[in-house]
């Protein structure tokens, strides 16, 4: 089911890079490269607006330091006493949401040094169907009616949701999706362009804070 709705939003995808005037190699070459599917839509935004290479490149840079964290956070489940570091360095760039919430919610139950393995092998499939995906949906997206094609991207968000709430292991973290569901469209108003870092920031603080007041009163 993962791989079914990325591949749903990468031919969005595929759409939105043959309207701004990327050739199919280009298209094809940033799912197989970047693959975050934020930091693409960021790349060929940034582009489109006239950027230069440089801004282009910092811009995607800071879009996939969200990334870090869910790094930090995973690497000690993926990884044994045996496991050398070449081989978290390479999977890292692998990691997105959607490997990220499957990785989380099925490594935990799958034998420690079958882990990392499992987890590369499913990313590389997730790589590779994609960027197969994409090219083939650059060259048909143009047989889609365009509503359809802008559907299938905005599926990506609404199954990022589902997929994070049901992989939440504890309230504290349902409480901060639903704060960010409650905010988002708050700060989207008072303060557009920053609205994600607010929600984000307000959402998590308020649910850490709520969750250690409960603990420290039971």
């Amino acid at each position: 089911m993962p791989a079914l709705v990325l591949m749903a939003a990468f031919v969005g995808f595929a759409g939105l890079a043959r309207e701004s005037g990327y050739s199919l190699l280009e298209t094809v070459t940033m799912t197989a490269t970047i693959w975050a599917l934020p930091s693409q839509v960021v790349l060929v935004g940034a582009m489109g607006a006239g950027a230069s290479v440089l801004a282009a490149g910092l811009a995607v840079t800071l879009s996939a330091v969200r990334l870090l964290p869910m790094i930090v956070a995973l690497v000690p489940i993926v990884r044994d006493e045996s496991t050398p570091k070449w081989r978290l360095y390479l999977v890292a760039h692998f990691v997105a949401i959607t490997s990220w919430v499957f990785a989380m919610a099925k490594l935990p139950d799958a034998p420690r040094p079958m882990r990392l393995s499992y987890f590369s092998g499913f990313c590389l499939s997730l790589t590779l169907f994609n960027t197969v995906v994409t090219g083939v949906a650059y060259i048909g997206i143009e047989h889609l009616p365009a509503l359809l094609g802008g559907a299938l991207f905005f599926l990506m968000p609404l199954y990022f949701l589902i997929s994070l709430w049901g992989a939440a292991r504890n309230p504290v973290d349902k409480m901060a999706l639903a704060f960010g569901l409650v905010l988002g469209p708050i700060f989207f108003v008072i303060a557009p362009g920053f609205d994600l870092m607010w929600t984000g920031l307000v959402g998590g603080t308020a649910a850490y804070l709520i969750g250690r007041f409960v603990r420290a009163r039971t």
